[in-house]
């Protein structure tokens, strides 16, 4: 399944700096970043399970903001991308 990921944590203190670097490493860890705090994510269920429960253990309700957007294969077909930093084909081989 492709799924959007996008957040907006509180840096307002060093424990919402802290936060906001392990939310960018679990999104690292599972998808690719295509905006400063969004990733496409091209995971399973189970992986998607894992996923989830790290961002939502790691974030602040209070303070924080996550969304998730799931997306069908159309929608990945169908996107657009304009300017810097192209788009890495999540269904290929990546080759590092």
């Amino acid at each position: 399944m492709l799924i959007l990921v996008a957040y907006d944590v509180s840096t307002v203190k060093a424990a919402g700096c802290r936060r906001l670097r392990r939310v960018a490493q679990a999104c690292e860890d599972y998808g690719t970043r295509v905006q400063k705090s969004v990733f496409e994510c091209q995971v399973g269920q189970k992986e998607w399970a894992r996923l989830r429960d790290r961002l939502l253990t790691e974030i602040k309700k209070e303070e924080d903001s996550l969304r998730f957007y799931y997306l069908d294969e159309r929608a990945a077909t169908q996107t657009e991308h304009h300017g810097v930093a192209k788009p890495v084909d999540l269904s290929e081989p990546l080759i590092l």
